[in-house]
């Protein structure tokens, strides 16, 4: 509850923060002299920005189950189940959150966590993981999974993707209107012209890929603490360890697009991927 607090006085910092600085560059009175409402703006760029991201964080649990074809143990069916039902209830009693619900889904190895609150979260774990490592491994990539909830990671990387977004979808539309009333100075016309459509347009593309670049930077960052997590649950690190070793030696299944930050291994291309290498979170993990 705390960090969905911190989501909403973060969404209305936000849009203070650059309803302010524009009216102190001024800004404000040339884009109202040229038909746009400063306010409304803002109030898009919010809905924009921060809806669609608190949207898809509420989803998230349905959409993962949906997309990945996880099936949560309602009661589990043989030994195996029981035993990763157990982990999950053990990792999470000692992280202090409520009980996730447990899923198995078909696929390479891979391993994700979703949900928007700490007590209400999925873990789910692909059956090529579990055939592939050994239990120990397996343990610790559930310790890294619940290691992302107790740490409220789902919450902040909502939050900063809704910052990026509202960020994005406000200069761009500013310095769109810039751009047309300085190509149109002089003309008399209401409405934005051609100049603001293919500016916003360009700008949307441009500071999207800045901002994912961002996004991506804070949850590789994020990784490094869940790794250091899953050590603090197991009480060593050398079970992460190798597993991360494990891994490295594997082809990580691939996660639904949604999934994909929340995973064990993604991203292609380093300033884009929401993973480290997997040598730099062996040997962080190992100095730490």
């Amino acid at each position: 509850m705390k960090r969905i607090v911190l989501f909403v006085a973060t969404n209305l910092a936000v849009i203070l923060v650059l309803g302010i600085v524009t009216r102190l560059l001024g800004v404000d009175r040339y884009l109202t002299a040229n038909g746009l409402n400063l306010g409304s703006l803002l109030a898009f760029a919010a809905v924009m920005g921060f809806g669609g991201a608190i949207i898809s964080l509420l989803l998230s649990k349905p959409i993962a189950k949906w997309s990945s074809g996880a099936q949560v143990i309602e009661q589990p069916r043989n030994a195996d189940e029981a035993w990763i039902v157990e982990t999950v209830r053990r990792f999470a009693d000692k992280a202090g959150i409520g009980m996730p619900e447990v899923g198995i889904f078909e696929g390479e190895p891979n391993a994700f966590a979703t949900g928007a609150f700490k007590n209400n979260a999925l873990v789910a774990v692909s059956t090529g993981l579990l055939q592939g490592m050994t239990r120990e491994e397996v343990e610790a990539v559930i310790g890294h999974e619940v290691a992302h909830i107790a740490n409220g990671d789902m919450v902040t990387m909502t939050l900063i993707q809704g910052v990026m977004n509202t960020f994005v979808v406000f200069l761009s539309r500013v310095i769109g209107y810039l751009v047309d009333g300085w190509l149109s100075r002089g003309e008399q016309r209401s409405g934005p012209g051609i100049g603001y459509y293919v500016t916003t347009i360009v700008l949307d593309i441009l500071l999207g890929f800045l901002a994912a670049i961002i996004v991506a930077w804070f949850s590789r960052q994020r990784e490094f603490r869940a790794d250091a997590g899953s050590a603090q649950l197991l009480g060593r690190k050398q079970p992460m360890v190798n597993a991360l070793a494990r891994l490295g030696g594997m082809v990580p299944g691939e996660l639904p697009k949604g999934l994909q930050s929340m995973g064990i291994t993604s991203g292609v291309g380093k300033l884009f991927s929401t993973h480290p290498p997997i040598e730099e979170r062996i040997a962080r993990l190992q100095g730490a």
